[in-house]
């Protein structure tokens, strides 16, 4: 009974990452939830919800400087003066 309990597991532990979706984008979280488990830790140890805070705040200012991005290379670009020719 226990080795079949011990190789269910060891089956549904080997063929979970092989069903799993893809994984998504984590553009800023890995940073904030660095800088949020710091900051949480000094603050009272609360560095896994200092973490999940920071992951959060993290993500959300990576897709707006993301949004930001294209604006900033077109209003660029109409500056910007033609290239002489020589």
């Amino acid at each position: 009974m226990k080795l079949a309990i011990i190789g269910l597991a060891m089956l549904a532990l080997t063929a979970g990452p092989l069903l799993s979706p893809a994984p998504a984008e984590a553009k800023g979280c890995l940073k904030g939830a660095f800088v949020g488990g710091v900051a949480g830790h000094y603050a009272g140890h609360h560095a896994v919800l200092g973490a999940l805070g920071g992951c959060v705040v993290g993500h959300h200012l990576a897709n707006e400087k993301d949004k930001q991005a294209p604006a900033a290379a077109a209003q660029g670009e109409q500056a910007a003066p033609a290239p002489k020719g020589y």
